[in-house]
């Protein structure tokens, strides 16, 4: 597993030119986690190709591990995980350190609330600030029993109970939080029902159903959609191949797209229909992006994405796209900066309680590199003016992976290098985001030759 050195280590992204080549990203981060996460659950190995071996997927193999599968991973980079089966997870020798991870922390608050012990999780200084209230409480409301620090927050303790069933509606529109209580509900007798107002991207069912169980989704006029799982069942080991990360791919896209005469494919992406949003907003704004080789595979939607670089222009990303590319939203806020025109962007509350609040960390940075924009409570309009902005500037990443690649991207456009202060934390999510990015054509971390 790798550990992190806690030791900064800045990057700079100077101006350059075309980005060509064909490549692809990392796993996805979302299907990783639950890879492992029901690759433990079920009877049986599981084998699992295209992991994401980055910092937070290694923190949920190695909780995996402790709460009693038993994983390897063979040189070939393939992932074999022996399941220990629902309802017979072992009670973990050490704390569960989650790193930098809420996708793993709330995950595994749920898969543990049916077990019975008390398990202990912790992470970094960034997950210590994050809200596990939204978890905490239908939790609680099945049985659970969770001490915490003040508002939920870690470190924390979780006892497991015998848990009832419930019928609850998320509040605010979360993936984490329904697959949290669906994953409570994998050990629970009877039916566990979860109403989300707006759908939210459904891995953890397509998951479900690729691993044997029966999951149940009825889609209501009004839009939202009601998820049933029926406890206590079965799960049968499968093989599981991971697609690109769409996330990741994003800081791909926005750089090809930006940048003139760049021609980028990135083969093998995700393209979930609840995922695929930022490439949707790269097209409304003028990108040329061709998408091909669409397949299934393991139940998830997946293909070659084409990206050229040309003129951006600005236009208002619908608030209800939020949920298909949260994550993606700073390199959108790097593409609008280079637009023609202004860029609104609405309904971002929750980047703001993210590994960082990602709205104001992304506008301090791009003002202190020239970028002329507008901070809202849930959102932000940047005012493009088609001309590089100036860049020249030093950014304070704020442990947070998405902002370093963000300001990296806006480097390689900018008229002048961009810094971010610490590149470690690219690990998160994305290995070896510099070295692909340079061997696109990209002066990361080395002066350009001309």
């Amino acid at each position: 597993m790798t550990i992190s050195t806690n030791e900064s280590i800045p990057v700079t992204s100077y101006k350059c030119g075309a980005l060509t080549g064909t490549m692809t990203v990392p796993g996805d981060k979302s299907m990783s986690h639950r890879s492992l996460i029901l690759g433990t659950l079920a009877l049986g190995e599981t084998t699992v190709t295209g992991l994401l071996e980055g910092e937070d997927v290694l923190c949920t193999a190695e909780a995996m591990r402790q709460l009693g599968a038993r994983i390897t991973r063979s040189e070939s980079g393939t992932w074999h995980i022996e399941g220990v089966g629902v309802g017979a997870l072992q009670e973990p020798k050490n704390v569960l350190e989650m790193g930098n991870s809420g996708t793993a922390a709330r995950l595994l608050m749920g898969l543990v609330a049916n077990a019975p012990f008390t398990t202990f999780f912790s992470g970094d200084a960034s997950l210590h600030k994050r809200p596990m209230g939204r978890v905490a409480n239908p939790l609680r409301q099945m049985g659970a029993e969770i001490t915490s620090r003040s508002e939920d927050r870690f470190p924390l303790a979780l006892t497991g109970r015998d848990l009832m069933p419930i019928s609850y509606t998320l509040p605010v529109a979360s993936a984490q939080v329904k697959s949290c209580i669906l994953l409570a509900g994998m050990d629970t007798a009877g039916t566990t029902t979860v109403t989300e107002p707006k759908p939210t991207r459904d891995h953890t069912e397509n998951m479900l159903r690729h691993f044997g169980a029966r999951v149940d989704v009825e889609l209501k006029n009004d839009g939202s959609r009601v998820i049933s799982l029926e406890g206590q069942q079965e799960l049968r080991a499968a093989d599981v191949i991971v697609p690109g990360d769409p996330s990741s791919a994003a800081f791909i896209a926005v750089a090809a797209a930006i940048i003139p005469g760049s021609d980028v494919t990135i083969e093998n992406v995700g393209l979930n229909p609840l995922r695929d949003g930022i490439f949707e907003t790269l097209g409304e704004m003028g990108a040329d992006i061709q998408i091909s080789n669409v397949r299934l595979q393991a139940g998830e939607q997946v293909g070659d994405v084409q990206v050229k670089g040309g003129l951006l222009k600005g236009i208002e990303v619908p608030p209800s796209r939020a949920i298909s590319m949260i994550d993606e939203y700073p390199v959108l806020f790097v593409a609008a900066a280079m637009a023609a025109g202004t860029t609104t962007m609405r309904g971002l509350k929750e980047l703001r309680v993210k590994e960082s609040d990602r709205i104001a960390v992304m506008a301090e940075g791009l003002k202190a590199c020239g970028v002329e924009l507008e901070e809202l409570e849930d959102g932000i309009i940047i005012h493009g003016r088609a001309v590089p902005p100036k860049g020249g500037a030093t950014v304070a990443t704020e442990l947070d992976h998405r902002i370093a690649m963000s300001f990296l991207v806006l480097g390689m456009a900018s008229q002048e290098p961009v810094t971010v202060d610490d590149g470690s934390v690219m690990e998160t999510s994305f290995p070896g985001f510099t070295q692909l990015m340079n061997g696109l054509g990209a002066q990361i971390g080395k002066k350009a030759d001309t």
